[in-house]
This record gives structure tokens, C-alpha cells and sequence, in this order.
């Protein structure tokens, strides 16, 4: 497979802006071989409903812009809607445990959590930021407007936040206290 058609299926996975430092790392290209594959997937998407979109060091895919009165619609659309029980669900997340990444989301809710944090970002409700920890990626934390929506005047002013917090964490030093002792334990003889 070329490397143009690897780069847009990564991007198309990511779906969300991706820097050319890490697509050279990932696919172990220069950064120069990465460039001209970026212009040559530009080039086969021109005239189609997804382009190429760059900003400063990072690409990303997004929708062409003759579609953007459609893509309107389909924003109007989705922000009329309910959360749903989904949306509700990776809000609470967010809400009690954010900063949080979209990795951790996944695996707290079992199933992908990206078009949700989407869908509340459009709406304003989450936010997306840099880890301080890994500048390759993203966490999510609720935004000035949800708080003040649900008017609070800090996130620990939530029911019962503290209390879950601290019952959260003792779940998660459980849980790295027994997946140490499994690491631990010798792998049986199956001889």
C-alpha cells in the first residue's frame, strides 16, 4: 500500500490534527518523504468531499469547503438533538474525572468514545488540551460555559465529587496493585 493511502487512513482514524513529526515517527519516514506523500493524498482528494487540511506543522482530514452548507445542516441538526444516554454518560466522565483522555473514556465506557467527545465538543460542553504528560496527546476537560450552566462555581462543587473521586482512585490503585502482582506471579510449566 502506498504511503499516501497509509497516511489518510491514519488521519481518518486519528480525526484530529496529527503533527508530520509523528506520522515520520510512526510510519519511520523522513519528514520529507511524508511531505510529498501529504501532497500527493492532497492532490488524489481534490474534487472529492474530504480534503487535506495543514496548519503550521500538523494535518489533519476535514470536509470540503463546497459542502460546508450541508455540513451546517448536520451541525444544526445534531445540537437540537438530546446527549442521549452516550452523551450523558462520556459528560459524566469528563465532569468527574477530566482531564481525562480519550483513551482512558474508551476503556472506562467499553466501546470508542470519539464521535461523543465530538459531538460535545461542537456543543461547547467539552474541551480539548494538550497533556502535559505526552505532547502527541489530547485531554478533555468540561468548559467555563458547562460549569457555569449548571451553575457551580467550582467542578468540586458537584454532588458528591469528592467522595467518587477518592472511591476512583482506590479502584485504580487496586487495580495497578493487581495487575503488578499478576506481572509478578511465574507463567505455569505447560510442559
Amino acid at each position: 500500500m502506498t504511503l499516501d493511502a497509509q497516511l489518510e487512513a491514519v488521519l481518518f482514524f486519528k480525526g484530529e490534527a496529527v503533527s508530520i513529526k509523528y506520522l515520520s515517527s510512526l510510519f519511520k519516514k523522513e519528514p520529507a518523504e511524508v511531505e510529498a506523500a501529504l501532497l500527493v493524498l492532497s492532490e488524489k482528494l481534490t474534487g472529492r468531499g474530504i480534503t487535506l487540511v495543514r496548519k503550521e506543522d500538523e494535518v489533519m482530514l476535514g470536509t470540503a469547503s463546497e459542502l460546508s452548507s450541508i455540513i451546517e445542516n448536520l451541525t444544526r441538526e445534531e445540537l437540537t438533538r438530546d446527549l442521549g444516554k452516550a452523551g450523558l454518560e462520556t459528560l459524566a466522565i469528563v465532569l468527574y474525572r477530566g482531564p481525562i483522555s480519550r483513551r482512558e473514556i474508551d476503556y472506562i465506557r467499553g466501546v470508542n468514545s470519539n464521535f461523543i467527545l465530538r459531538n460535545l465538543m461542537v456543543r461547547g460542553l467539552v474541551e480539548k488540551i494538550p497533556s502535559p504528560t505526552d505532547q502527541r496527546s489530547f485531554l478533555y476537560k468540561p468548559t467555563f460555559e458547562l460549569i457555569t450552566f449548571m451553575g457551580l462555581k467550582h467542578i468540586e462543587d458537584l454532588p458528591e465529587y469528592q467522595a467518587l473521586r477518592t472511591e476512583v482512585e482506590q479502584f485504580e490503585q487496586a487495580t495497578k496493585e493487581t495487575e503488578k502482582e499478576n506481572d509478578d506471579k511465574p507463567l505455569p510449566n505447560t510442559n
